[in-house]
């Protein structure tokens, strides 16, 4: 149940729309490790309205179309609150490759060279892009006294990201090397 949560989040901010919250929260911050998609963020915001978790106004605009604007209740503060400070369980990881590689003994050498050479070119710009996030957002280093604690928290999560793409960089040329030393 973590999308409206993220949303409850996001809308502790400030009053949002769904498109909004869709390009200007999830796209430029946390779909990296949490992607929702326009039509999820519309529904759960709609369920969210019933539980009486958040409002909704619309907002005329002139030859615009009007917008539905989201604002956090009463209601939804306490819910975020209450899920903010419960543990976690581990999160399921489901990784297609992993599958793959556990039954690669079907490919050949360059197949399977082929395969893992693709992920590590992945997993490398997405490494890039996380290094460079903090050129493009307000992302001090966690060691910069000025930093705001939610300009830290983005910075742990920003972290995290990198510290789990270098991990599997590392572990696909582990893989890779394996394979091209078997080759020979």
């Amino acid at each position: 149940m973590s999308l409206p949560h993220a949303l409850l989040g996001f809308l502790r901010e400030e009053p949002l729309t769904g498109y909004d919250l869709k390009t200007q929260c999830f796209d430029k911050s946390v779909a990296h490790f949490w992607p929702a998609d326009q039509a999820q963020i519309y529904r759960t915001l709609e369920k969210m309205v019933a539980q009486g978790w958040v409002s909704s106004h619309l907002e005329v605009q002139h030859n615009r179309p009007n917008r539905k604007v989201y604002t956090l209740t009463p209601a939804g503060e306490t819910a975020l609150y209450r899920w903010l400070v419960q543990p976690q369980g581990l999160p399921t990881h489901r990784d297609p490759l992993l599958i793959q590689v556990f039954f690669a003994d079907q490919l050949s050498d360059p197949e399977l060279l082929n395969l893992l050479t693709r992920q590590l070119t992945a997993h490398q710009e997405l490494l890039d892009y996380y290094q460079d996030m903090p050129n493009h957002l307000p992302l001090p280093p966690l060691d910069d006294p000025t930093a705001s604690r939610e300009e830290r928290m983005h910075r742990l999560v920003l972290e995290m990201a990198m510290g789990k793409e270098q991990s599997y960089i590392r572990w696909l040329q582990q893989a890779i090397a394996l394979i091209q030393t078997a080759s020979v």
